[in-house]
């Protein structure tokens, strides 16, 4: 199960980092990203809506779906619970990994340094959230490091932009790449959705352009 979601996640490349304030916008978001010809989202447990809207959004056939923010034990049974089908945290708390371990839950530790690479890869993670991925030195960080830590993919978010998308995906260990300008919380209160739809269009023809397919 595990290795399947990572591998759909691969294959798109791109993942939209949803903060929702509206669980009745879920529905609508998700069908604008899929029309967007992108199928996959993280929503995060930062606001009272998170939770509906991930349950709503669980619901909408063709998206593969995450929970982000996830910090505690208890938070990965309330994704699971949801139907979120795997989940991300900003950082590795050893806790909460080894739990979604013993649940079998597709989990996706945060880390920024080379020792917490080397953890949370020795902990069983071979995919992880490099985050944040600018201030931490972006793709020529990330492309440094990955040279001598081998056998893990990377999910970087954090300040990258469509322009920025590029540089990321060259990185042979980058699995997806995260970024919230496609979704971004005025786009969403405003009910923009075919503005998403396009945005998610163009960042879709630069994930196919710079990975060849």
């Amino acid at each position: 199960m595990t290795q399947s979601i990572f591998d759909q996640i691969s294959t798109i490349g791109l993942m939209p980092v949803i903060v929702i304030e509206d669980a009745e916008a879920a529905v609508p978001l998700a069908e604008a990203l899929i029309a967007g010809g992108l199928p996959l989202a993280e929503v995060t447990f930062r606001t009272p809506a998170a939770g509906k809207a991930i349950a709503a959004m669980a619901k909408v056939p063709g998206l593969i779906l995450g929970a982000g923010t996830v910090m505690k034990p208890e938070q990965v049974d309330q994704a699971m619970d949801l139907g979120a089908t795997f989940a991300l945290a900003p950082h590795f708390a050893p806790k909460t990994a080894e739990h979604a371990l013993k649940k079998g839950f597709p989990f996706v530790p945060g880390v920024v340094t080379p020792s917490e690479m080397g953890a949370a890869l020795d902990a069983g993670f071979a995919v992880q959230k490099f985050f944040p991925a600018e201030p931490a030195g972006g793709a020529p960080f990330l492309k440094a490091v990955t040279a001598p830590l081998r056998g893990i993919r990377f999910v970087p978010t954090g300040s990258i932009d469509l322009a920025k998308l590029p540089s990321y995906l060259q990185v042979p260990a980058v699995l997806a790449v995260g970024g919230s300008w496609m979704v971004a919380p005025k786009l969403i209160a405003d009910k923009n959705w075919s503005e998403i739809t396009r945005l998610a269009a163009e960042a879709v023809a630069v994930v196919k352009t710079t990975r060849g397919g």
